[in-house]
């Protein structure tokens, strides 16, 4: 299928590694012009130069905590990209246990980072004919688990503000959807640090998993770049769920 994305101008925050690596290359395949960010210098030259066989690649070096460098990054990205169609908030600062710290954290990089990408691209998407935002939230966000607190909460919020920008921008032609992936492993993720280090979660973890196994980086990104494409035209508003069945509540 065509997913209609050749020449589509889109932005990933956190695109070097896991989920928002995958995203990346995903747009790239599908022929889209990709501008992603990240926070170390030789990870995100690593990554560009790794993927730029595949298409239109540019990595910068962003804090996404920083709302004025997050919003100058958009700024330039449109300015040479000549536009915006596709944002992805991908970014999460993982801030799993309960301590002040850690809530901070996560409202101003989980939270307060996907509104500031909208904000700061609404002008551009506003000029799209294939306006698209995608938010990354998480199984965590739908139902309590060992990541409710800071990391969970806002995993929820995330759920809500897009809801609301959803049916605020229906009228616009921008759509706006979040995508919850389950449990996801990857060398250097969370998981793959869970397993090493406390390998009686990871084996509960996997355990809960009616396929047997975790994901990948790639299957979260494969509906989260059709959810962003034209095909999608008709879905805005909605929390797709990757998970392979983990999650035991019914999203009505």
């Amino acid at each position: 299928m065509d997913l209609q994305l050749s020449g589509k101008r889109v932005l990933v925050t956190g695109g070097t590694r896991g989920i928002g690596r995958a995203i990346v290359a995903a747009f790239l395949d599908e022929g889209a012009v990709v501008g992603f960010c990240a926070r170390k210098p030789d990870e995100v030259a690593a990554t560009e130069k790794a993927l730029s066989a595949r298409g239109a690649v540019t990595g910068s070096v962003v804090d996404v905590g920083d709302g004025e460098a997050l919003a100058e990054w958009v700024r330039q990205s449109a300015g040479a990209f000549g536009g915006l169609d596709v944002v992805v908030a991908n970014v999460s600062a993982l801030a799993i246990p309960d301590s002040e710290e850690n809530w901070l954290a996560s409202l101003n990089v989980d939270l307060m980072h996907t509104v500031r990408l909208v904000r700061a691209a609404m002008p551009h998407l506003e000029r799209s004919e294939a306006a698209s935002i995608i938010a990354i939230s998480s199984v965590s966000g739908r139902e309590s688990d060992f990541a409710s607190g800071p990391y969970g909460a806002a995993k929820t919020a995330i759920v809500g503000y897009i809801h609301g920008v959803a049916m605020q921008l229906a009228e616009k032609g921008i759509r706006a959807n979040t995508v919850s992936p389950g449990n996801t492993y990857f060398e250097g993720g969370v998981w793959a640090s869970i397993e090493a280090g406390d390998p009686e979660l990871f084996q509960t973890a996997v355990g809960l998993n009616p396929t047997g196994h975790m994901g990948t980086p790639e299957e979260v990104a494969a509906p989260v770049v059709f959810l962003a494409s034209p095909r999608a035209g008709r879905i805005s508003g909605a929390n797709l769920v990757v998970d392979g069945a983990l999650t035991r509540g019914i999203q009505l």
